[in-house]
């Protein structure tokens, strides 16, 4: 895929946040706002040579994507804890809250990614996922799709374990994501609580037991010395449910205090009604994306004799 130089030669000029100025009030008639022109959700898979199997995803395309000569922004959104790629799209509503995030202009058309993984997020017991995602997902997406493939148009979220996995691997490779979203970001310290899936889940499995060490090497603060050493920072949007039976909230405040001292104003966290449920994780999305937007780049044309790649048939 080739991109246009006059496109790139704008870069860091002007922000898509500049475009998407009234988002959070527009945001407060999505819920109401009929649905109008939609984009393309389909199931998809490659073969990854780190899993040595079919990684699965969910493809969200928007409108217009099938007939366009461009190259849009991506977000990988993670699914939590025993979840699978179609999570997003039948518990999250993601298709109806992107379509009118675009129509209503809070953020610029976007291609979204919602993989598969059997594992945290991380490289565990059961499978290599973090691996898997850094050097097997990425680069199928980016050389399959039409998307730029560089930091300041990419963005990662994720719901729970997807939070965890999102955190970490914004913190680990800041070069990679121009912003972060964790919803319930089961990012525990020092360890999870004993009612936490981590203590059973076949990622942190050794030996039947749970693998403390694991846990320690592969949580967000094992990225934190690093990451604060260095000049390049990741924005960072964070909710959790005020009836949370995990305590979210408590343990995204040590998050977001843990990195408001070296990114000021850069760190958000906000307290939603419910609990560890999909409803503080519906309303969490459009925050999520409308926080991401600000900090994406627009869509860039393509080079003029790039043909568009055919929209996928939409699932019914």
């Amino acid at each position: 895929m080739r991109l246009s130089q006059r496109a790139f030669g704008r870069r860091g000029t002007r922000p898509a946040a500049a475009l998407f100025a009234t988002g959070l009030i527009l945001l407060s008639v999505l819920l109401a706002s009929p649905a109008a022109a939609a984009g393309q959700v389909s199931q998809q898979r490659f073969a990854s040579e780190t899993l040595q199997r079919d990684y699965p995803y969910t493809l969200y395309l928007p409108e217009g994507y099938a007939v366009s000569h461009q190259a849009y922004p991506v977000i990988y959104l993670l699914h939590g804890s025993f979840g699978s790629e179609t999570d997003w799209v039948q518990g999250g509503r993601l298709r109806q809250t992107a379509d009118r995030l675009i129509r209503l202009g809070v953020i610029p058309p976007v291609v979204i990614v919602m993989p598969g993984a059997e594992s945290w997020w991380i490289d565990g017991h059961n499978e290599a996922a973090r691996t898997a995602f850094f050097e097997d997902l990425v680069p199928h997406i980016e050389e399959s799709w039409h998307v730029v493939p560089e930091r300041e148009w990419r963005g990662v979220a994720g719901l729970s374990a997807g939070g965890f996995g999102a955190l970490n691997f914004a913190l680990e490779r800041p070069e990679m994501f121009a912003a972060v979203a964790a919803f319930s970001p089961a990012s525990y310290h020092p360890l999870p609580p004993d009612n936490s899936s981590a203590w059973r889940h076949p990622s942190f499995q050794r030996d039947g037991s749970f693998d403390a060490e694991l846990w320690e090497r592969s949580n967000y603060t094992a990225h934190l010395d690093d990451y604060l050493a260095q000049e390049l920072t990741v924005p960072v949007y964070l909710t959790a449910g005020d009836r949370d039976r995990l305590n979210a909230v408590h343990h995204a405040r040590l998050v977001q205090h843990a990195l408001e001292p070296r990114q000021p104003g850069d760190v958000r966290l906000d307290v939603l009604p419910g609990g560890h449920t999909w409803r503080v994780w519906r309303a969490s999305l459009p925050r999520g994306l409308s926080f991401m937007a600000r900090h994406l780049q627009a869509p860039v044309p393509l080079e003029s004799d790039d043909a568009p790649v055919p929209a996928p048939a939409p699932d019914r």
